[in-house]
């Protein structure tokens, strides 16, 4: 079968406040755009099976315009005559069970639709492949559990292609992410003949058979702007992969850096105003200050600058001080679970229940890092 797969959309992703004629968060929108056009390159594959493994929302409480964004893909896909499986991914799955999951609501609307997002494993037979579905957990143990199902239900006359959302090891990460569920990869490689995972927003092999889809958009510069986003389309008779990268995106760039140590003010002034004024219309960009003496930095002239730069969305400008002994790296708000976690791991809490302070700490925080703008 050849099978279409995206992961990691994030609808309702919305950073910098820059808006759309209309009145929209203009990154939202262009992660709205690259994932229906990621579904519409998809389906111009003439695919067996599309997959959608997971984070198509950004967080479990979406909006309605992410929702119905989500809902008219269904449709096309339903309209088209191809079958689609959908699992859950850490950013769409609820962290309390109880709060209900917007893949429920999907699944009443489009039975046909096989979703796998009740934190259980589900299988899915097609002609001459055997879909195994993990959807995201709520903790590696009940990941385990599920994937040790999966190898317990391999079928032997056709081909087991397992579908899940982890953060694998042997990849090294950009970013440390919010509900992160880590797996070995060979785990992965024990349940299934060939395997497609969400979580990690590049496309990349991991293994023999296994892979990551990769992100329809960009996220930030650690999402490695340069390589291209897009759609996998699997051959699981043969078990080759083919990325198909999405154009027309937004661009984000690093500009070449600004060597400034011994400039004076105008030469650092004309030497940012040079190179802000070459970008691309509408892209993100950023410029990195190298030596830059303090004064000369508040000495520039903002406004000049900004008016250079009024073409690109969004400039960023990074000074690197000189004679600074110490540069000083302020936290992403997605590493913050990670930094609690170690923080109640270090402290003494006896008499005290650790792993309730730190689901608690986790659920706030999560909450935090979905509704925070940049």
């Amino acid at each position: 079968m050849k099978v279409a797969a995206l992961g990691d959309a994030h609808l309702g992703r919305s950073y910098y406040s820059y808006t759309t004629p209309d009145g929209f968060n203009q990154r939202e929108r262009d992660f709205e755009e690259s994932f229906t056009k990621a579904v519409e390159l998809a389906l111009a594959q003439s695919p067996d099976l599309v997959v959608w493994l997971g984070d198509i929302f950004d967080h479990p409480r979406p909006t309605y315009r992410s929702y119905r964004i989500a809902q008219r893909a269904l449709v096309r896909i339903r309209d088209h005559g191809v079958p689609l499986v959908v699992i859950t991914g850490n950013h769409d799955t609820p962290r309390l069970p109880g709060t209900g999951s917007p893949y429920s609501a999907l699944a009443d609307l489009f039975p046909d639709v096989r979703f796998a997002h009740r934190m259980s494993y589900e299988r899915f037979v097609f002609p001459g492949l055997v879909v195994h579905a993990v959807p995201q957990m709520l903790t590696v143990d009940a990941t385990l559990d599920a994937l040790a199902e999966a190898r317990l239900s391999r079928s032997s006359d056709a081909t087991n292609l397992l579908l899940t959302h982890p953060r694998v090891p042997q990849v090294e990460p950009h970013h440390a992410d919010i509900n992160e569920i880590e797996v070995d990869a060979g785990l992965l490689k024990s349940s299934a003949d060939l395997a497609l995972l969400g979580h990690y927003h590049f496309h990349t092999k991991v293994d023999n058979g296994i892979w990551y889809a990769g992100s329809t958009d960009t996220f930030s510069y650690a999402d490695d702007p340069e390589v291209p986003k897009g759609i996998v389309v699997l051959d699981t008779d043969t078990g080759q992969i083919t990325h198909i990268a999405l154009t027309g995106q937004r661009p984000l760039l690093t500009l070449p850096s600004v060597h400034a140590l011994g400039l004076s003010p105008a030469e650092v002034q004309e030497r940012v105003l040079a190179r802000v004024s070459s970008v691309p219309a509408g892209a993100v960009v950023r410029l990195f200050l190298e030596g830059v003496d303090p004064e000369a930095y508040r000495m520039l002239d903002i406004e000049a600058v900004r008016a250079a730069s009024a073409h690109a969305l969004h400039l960023k400008l990074q000074p690197d001080f000189a004679g600074s002994k110490t540069n000083v790296e302020l936290p992403d708000l997605a590493s913050l679970p990670v930094q609690w976690a170690n923080y109640v791991d270090g402290q003494d809490l006896v008499g005290f229940d650790r792993d309730r302070i730190r689901d608690r700490g986790d659920e706030y925080l999560a909450r935090a890092v979905e509704e925070a703008v940049d």
